[in-house]
């Protein structure tokens, strides 16, 4: 028996279907046991790795039902645009794609063919067109195949993949007693888990469709519950979902969905092992999801082992690149000189907005907030030192204004969705241009303007050249002091051409 009822408005159950269940350019277990290999892009020659064919025995294999995975039907406004209207609508939107029969992007929500009680949130939520993402990116998840998706934070990509993973859902047979979840969304932060999931209860509600969030860091009882009693969606970080397996709580035999969300924080953060031991757990016929931010050659690498026959779309360009919606300021200091600054800086900006400050360790950041509180700003800090009911607390203080700083190490520098946060600050430097831009992404979210502060220091001299790089592709102003440490120059620690000597302050403290 399916959830589904309607293949995209249309009647139907999946067994209907099955003659097209694999999706375009896929057949079934037939692609793993005859000849079938590819990788992600066009021309590829690369099958799965041989740890996934075996890790499900031939019997297992045999006995796992086809599924339904293809459900895009092209509107009739979709199908009508020109191949020259094609290639200027991806080039105004900076999409790129690659793949085999690509199909053509949306340009707005009514030609993605969702059903009604999908279209219901998505009016509900307010949304006035597609994000280029969702534009490119829907009709190719709702085809069914593997996809690569290239954006920058805040692109809208969660629900590029949630909507489809829904509708996804709806067409499966519904959970038995014992069975594990249909969608899995595998995410390298609990905070980035948690916002995940709340985005899956929202527009999964009205398809009274259930998830649960597991992650580290807090009692394991609640979420073994809630695995128990079935749910449709996991998201979980690898470390927790790899103990629930282990000790049998739950199992991937149904997954038929399933992605990987900031593939490339997952393998700075070293859980590529984990990673692989969890996609060993899935049939190998499943559609994956590769999402990721920048594409670094491990992130490609991992991709070409796990995808078959993907499509693949970047937003803008793979180089790296900060979000335009973002002023970016940098000033030269000496260490000595940052905690005044920052001050002054606050002085100048405060005004009862949300900003977010970063740190390079737990200690700094905590020693930085304390003293920040102790000269009366109100501040609170969030690292991994922090207990999951702590950094809840803080991070539920910072989006309601109650305390409108919070300091934070990189744990907060990927997933962290909070809206209006009008200013980044990098009062130390990360440890590579990558970490740099998705920190500053925290603001400039969703079409919102924001402005970056960076503290950059002579120990940071060896980064200067690919930040003026990263300024000058943003249309940003690049100071003599930096320029100079660019060519080579000694650092000056001056402090000449400060934040606040170019009138951008808003004139003191004002949140009381």
């Amino acid at each position: 028996m399916s959830r589904y009822d309607g293949r995209m408005g249309d009647p139907g159950s999946y067994r209907d279907r099955k003659s097209d269940s694999f999706g375009s350019g896929s057949t079934g277990y037939g692609r793993y046991s005859g000849g079938g290999t590819g990788s992600f892009d066009v021309g590829g020659g690369r099958s799965r790795p041989e740890f996934e064919n075996s890790a499900l025995s031939k019997q297992d294999l045999d006995g796992l039902p086809p599924f339904e995975k293809n459900f895009y039907i092209e509107s009739p406004d979709v199908s009508s645009m020109t191949e020259p209207e094609v290639e200027d609508y991806r080039r105004r939107r900076q999409i790129t794609v690659e793949g085999r029969d690509v199909p053509k992007p949306v340009k707005n929500f009514r030609d993605v063919g969702f059903p009604d009680y999908v279209m219901q949130e998505i009016v509900k939520a307010g949304f006035v067109e597609p994000t280029p993402i969702q534009s490119q990116g829907w009709p190719m998840a709702l085809k069914g195949r593997d996809l690569i998706g290239i954006a920058e934070t805040g692109s809208g990509k969660t629900l590029a993949y949630l909507l489809p993973a829904i509708v996804h859902i709806n067409a499966q047979p519904i959970l038995s007693p014992g069975d594990g979840p249909i969608v899995l969304v595998l995410a390298p932060t609990r905070e980035l888990a948690v916002q995940i999931q709340q985005e899956a209860t929202k527009f999964g509600s009205s398809s009274k469709i259930k998830n649960t969030c597991i992650y580290g860091g807090v009692p394991k009882g609640p979420q073994v519950r809630d695995l128990q009693k079935g749910v449709e969606i996991v998201i979980a970080t690898p470390g927790r979902l790899i103990d629930m397996l282990e000790s049998h709580v739950t199992n991937l035999r149904r997954v038929t969905y399933l992605v990987l969300d900031e593939a490339d924080r997952m393998l700075d953060m070293g859980f590529e092992p984990q990673i692989r031991k969890i996609i060993s757990q899935i049939r190998p016929d499943r559609q994956t999801l590769y999402w990721s931010a920048t594409w670094p050659k491990e992130v490609e690498q991992l991709a070409r082992q796990f995808l078959y026959n993907a499509y693949k779309v970047v937003i803008g360009s793979i180089d790296l690149k900060a979000n335009h919606a973002i002023r970016q300021h940098v000033e030269i200091v000496s260490e000595s000189q940052k905690y005044n600054k920052l001050v002054k800086l606050l002085e100048d900006i405060m005004d009862g907005s949300r900003i977010l400050i970063f740190m390079d360790t737990k200690k700094g950041c905590d020693q930085i907030t304390r003293q920040l509180r102790m000269d009366g700003w109100p501040a609170l800090s969030i690292h991994g030192d922090k207990s999951q009911a702590e950094r809840d607390w803080v991070l539920s203080e910072f989006r309601a204004g109650k305390s409108p700083i919070m300091t934070a190490t990189d744990v907060a520098a990927r997933g962290l969705d909070v809206k209006d946060v009008k200013f980044v600050i990098n009062y130390d430097f990360p440890g590579s241009l990558e970490d740099y831009v998705h920190r500053i992404g925290r603001t400039g979210r969703a079409g919102a303007k924001g402005t970056a502060y960076t503290f950059f220091t002579a120990a940071n001299a060896r980064f200067a050249k690919e930040l003026i790089a990263i300024l000058e592709e943003a249309g940003q102003k690049v100071s003599p002091e930096l320029a100079a440490m660019g060519r080579g120059a000694p650092p000056s620690a001056s402090g000449h051409g400060s934040f606040r000597d170019r009138g951008r302050g808003f004139g003191g403290r004002s949140w009381n």
